[in-house]
């Protein structure tokens, strides 16, 4: 197990030692940063100055080293609109976006594991069927259209629910979070059902497939000879051994969630990273929009890793090659 976790922290390094490039080179190409730095009514002198300063005289590769070695001290620059350290405003936005995916994704595991084990269990029931069509619907609709609606019918036309904003918040750990809150919980209910609904559309349909799966397997009938209830044979038996393509699932969108929350949190004006992301490239806020992308890659490459060790604790059988 030791080699093997070794191994795979040596890819993640070269995953994003790749990922750092790529950023660099598509960050290089898109503009001048200097015109975001200095006035526009600036003197060639002042332009060539400026440009000197943030080191754009120097060739790429000599660039990218810089890049480089800045990063690996936590270094991204500052931003160009709110003239604080990229890193810093994404950190402070990080936890809005954090809290509201851990809520969706427990949401959306909670609702899918045990419809997804009836339905695998029970295929050609009338239920089974239905909950399979409102799974296709959830896969379907696109996530920007259930946020407006959850908004008119919730905010709108029954005011039960506030539609934009994070409420109020506590702070817990040196964390300002709204969840522990009753305005802030309010507030997070919306953009949360937006964020799991697709999710817990894919978690469900993964999970019918595992348990169909296990379902024939000769272990399951010999469980059912032993007298074993219904219970211990669909979630001990069953559900433990379909549960590899659901870790798989869960990881892939947890990461996603936390990554491509930026529709979500435009709409219901949640002041998280995905926001300020969008805010950025409308900006043209350059070092914000690195920070965000090499965060990206890091919590994807670090989800993946756990689970590829949560494989393991599974299943014993995998091997760690």
């Amino acid at each position: 197990m030791l080699g093997y976790t070794i191994k795979r922290l040596l890819q993640m390094v070269l995953v994003l030692f790749a990922v750092s490039v790529i950023v660099f080179l598509m960050m290089s190409f898109t503009g001048d940063p200097v015109f975001m730095v200095i006035p526009i009514d600036s003197t060639a002198a002042e332009i060539e100055q400026a440009r000197r300063l943030l080191g754009l005289d120097r060739s790429l590769l000599s660039q990218y080293f810089i890049f480089l070695g800045d990063m690996l001290q936590g270094d991204f620059g500052r931003s160009y609109v709110f003239r604080q350290p990229a890193m810093q405003l994404i950190l402070e936005r990080l936890p809005a976006t954090i809290e509201m995916v851990l809520v969706a994704i427990t949401l959306a595991t909670a609702i899918a594991i045990p419809l997804g084990v009836y339905a695998g269990a029970n295929p050609n029931r009338p239920v089974s069927r239905g909950i399979m069509a409102g799974s296709l619907l959830g896969i379907s609709l696109p996530g920007f259209w259930v946020g407006m609606m959850l908004i008119f019918f919730f905010s709108v036309r029954y005011p039960l629910l506030p539609s934009s904003g994070r409420g109020d918040t506590v702070e817990v750990f040196g964390l300002r979070l709204s969840i522990f809150t009753a305005d802030g919980f309010a507030h997070i209910i919306l953009p949360a059902l937006t964020l799991a609904l697709a999710t817990l559309a894919i978690m469900l349909r993964i999970t019918r497939a595992g348990m169909m799966e296990v379902m024939r397997q000769d272990y399951m009938r010999f469980a059912r000879a032993k007298g074993a209830s219904r219970r211990s044979i669909l979630f001990r038996h069953g559900l433990k051994n379909a549960l590899i393509p659901v870790v798989t699932i869960f990881g892939l969108q947890l990461g996603d969630l936390i990554a491509f929350a930026t529709i979500t949190e435009t709409i219901f004006a949640w002041p998280g990273t995905g926001k300020l992301l969008i805010d950025s490239i409308y900006r043209g806020d350059r070092p914000v929009i690195v920070v965000y992308l090499m965060l990206t890659a890091f919590i994807f490459v670090a989800i993946n890793f756990l689970v590829d060790i949560v494989y393991t604790l599974i299943d014993p059988r995998i091997s760690v090659k």
